[in-house]
């Protein structure tokens, strides 16, 4: 076997920061701030969100991906009058398949888990849970919660969301956007803040979580609600949902400096370049099975199951579907054509 990577290809959670994240935070650690978000950096936080999405928009600094969805989901809820209402989104969600069940706990609410081979929720699939609504004996389904991009790597067009949208409001429901990797769906898409806006503000989203941690951030992430209506009291759900930093500069300061020049964006592009690089070495190799290209940072390879685990060993990467011996490969910001190639060569050699 050749020379393993540097970086090996678990997760984009597995990347360090990036400097001028590093930068930022020490910056921001010199004197005195007042606590719980009176301070200068997120001050400055708030407003390039507004100037990002081109609006009036409140957000909400967080710990970590899981908190944020579930405080825009707490507040989004509070704002239906009543815990009668329901959650509606894919088996493959985050909130469902990988967040220990954190939505149901916290907010007493019910998940709809509908079936969907890419991830992606459908204006026909909304529709088909249309028939709860005024039933007595049924959750009513009040907030559909999508991924951008989804957990397998798919992504909405603009025109999916701008329908899906239509539809949920149709149906009074509010839409709420899982935007972890949401720098990966900017990039694909366009990579502008025209891009970020023609999916979320422009379609009709009601309210965004804003990832950092898995493209650059120590851990900083953001709710963004694109109806400042539906903020009232998010300031109170965060702090019962324990969201609220106490110094909260530190995590302000690194969405600074990821939103400063675009660098997030380009940090998210630079993340998918990686993963086509790879699948354009990879493909080709004999036992390598692989189907769409990659559309963002994740390639769903199926393997020669003897191949598995001496390769993992090399490298590390993570299982997807052990029945169908199929794994997942990441790349992050930080990966390097030479990762890439490195990693490519092992495979290579593997499978000779």
């Amino acid at each position: 076997m050749p020379s393993a990577p540097e970086r090996a290809f678990a997760s984009d959670n597995a990347a360090g920061a990036h400097p001028a994240v590093i930068e930022a935070v020490l910056e921001a650690n010199a004197g005195h701030a007042l606590a719980y978000g009176a301070d200068d950096q997120t001050a400055e936080c708030e407003d390039r969100f507004c100037d990002l999405f081109g609006a009036p928009v409140v957000s909400r600094v967080c710990f970590n991906g899981t908190g944020a969805n579930v405080a825009a989901l707490a507040t989004a809820m509070g704002s239906l009058r009543g815990p009668h209402h329901a959650i509606v989104c894919t088996n493959w969600s985050h909130i469902a398949a990988d967040e220990t069940g954190a939505p149901e706990r916290v907010l007493g609410t019910k998940l709809i888990e509908l079936p969907a081979p890419d991830a992606k929720i459908t204006p026909t699939m909304l529709e088909s849970v249309g028939h709860l609504h005024g039933v007595q004996h049924h959750v009513q389904p009040g907030i559909v919660s999508i991924t951008q991009p989804t957990e397998l790597g798919t992504l909405y067009s603009p025109a999916e969301i701008a329908a899906l949208c239509t539809t949920a409001h149709r149906m009074g429901m509010i839409v709420h956007l899982d935007g972890a990797r949401i720098a990966n769906a900017t990039a694909a898409l366009g990579g502008s803040v025209d891009t970020l806006r023609s999916f979320t503000i422009d379609a009709g989203v009601d309210v965004v979580s804003f990832g950092g941690t898995k493209n650059g951030a120590l851990g900083a992430e953001a709710i963004v609600f694109v109806d400042p209506e539906l903020a009232v009291g998010s300031e109170y759900v965060r702090k019962q949902v324990t969201q609220l930093p106490s110094k909260m500069r530190y995590l302000s300061a690194q969405l600074n400096a990821l939103l400063r020049d675009d660098l997030w964006i380009e940090l998210g592009g630079h993340s998918n370049a990686m993963a086509t690089h790879l699948d354009e070495l990879v493909r080709d190799i004999d036992g390598v099975e692989l189907a769409e290209r990659p559309q963002v940072n994740s390639l769903f390879p199926r393997l020669p199951a003897p191949v598995i685990a001496p390769l993992r060993d090399w490298c590390f990467f993570w299982d997807w579907d052990v029945s169908e011996q199929q794994v997942r490969w990441m790349t992050a910001w930080d990966t390097t054509t030479r990762d890439v190639e490195r990693f490519a060569a092992g495979v290579r050699a593997i499978l000779a």
